[in-house]
């Protein structure tokens, strides 16, 4: 018999975003905003260890307001995405895979915030994980300024063209209110592990 799964415990969240500010100000406001929330709630940061663009601005804001935080990043990325060494805990890794796996690892859930094609791949490893069933965190994409829309469009048109399972589409909580973001995530509740599997053909 199938049972649901109890919300998750929050000790900490693992943040995807870009290592640009982006075109707009509230990409900025809205990681500063996150990194803020996060650190009031007691909920440790573990992000890409960057200190430029938006991934440094959240990094900043839950580290100025007394949160802990852990960034992961690449030997090889060290001067690219110029490597936060502000923070308290830095982790150098070998390779993008153990940056992933680690990350992955050390959070109980998992946000997207805006950025390029580095965020994407990284936060729909993080949606493969769960759809196989190999975790059962729940992940949520923060919509800033309707940044995320054309790509939900796509999601659902995936599910009506029978590439996406309804299940799996769910898995995504989206919210536009990084607290409304975070009350969702600590609530959610995935079902036993065969639902996640999607379709069985027999």
């Amino acid at each position: 018999m199938a049972t649901e799964q109890q919300p998750p415990v929050f000790n900490r969240i693992c943040v995807f975003c870009g290592t640009n500010a982006g075109e707009r100000p509230e990409y900025v406001a809205a990681a500063r905003e996150l990194g803020k929330l996060l650190a009031d709630e007691g909920i440790e940061l573990v992000y890409g260890g960057a200190s430029v663009g938006i991934m440094g601005e959240l990094a900043d804001a839950a580290h100025e307001h007394g949160g802990h935080v852990t960034g992961i990043i690449p030997q090889q990325l060290m001067k690219k995405e110029a490597a936060h060494t502000g923070i308290p805990d830095l982790i150098v890794v070998a390779s993008m895979h153990q940056r992933k796996s680690q990350m992955a690892d050390l959070s109980d859930g998992f946000i997207a915030l805006p950025g390029g094609i580095g965020t994407l791949e990284g936060y729909f490893e993080i949606l493969t994980w769960g759809q196989l069933g190999i975790h059962r965190k729940p992940s949520g994409i923060l919509n800033v300024a309707g940044y995320f829309d054309r790509l939900i469009e796509f999601l659902d048109h995936a599910v009506k063209e029978g590439f996406l399972e309804q299940e799996h589409r769910e898995m995504i909580v989206v919210e536009s209110d990084a607290r409304k973001l975070l009350e969702r995530l600590k609530q959610y509740a995935p079902g036993d592990g065969e639902r996640l599997m999607g379709r069985t053909h027999r």
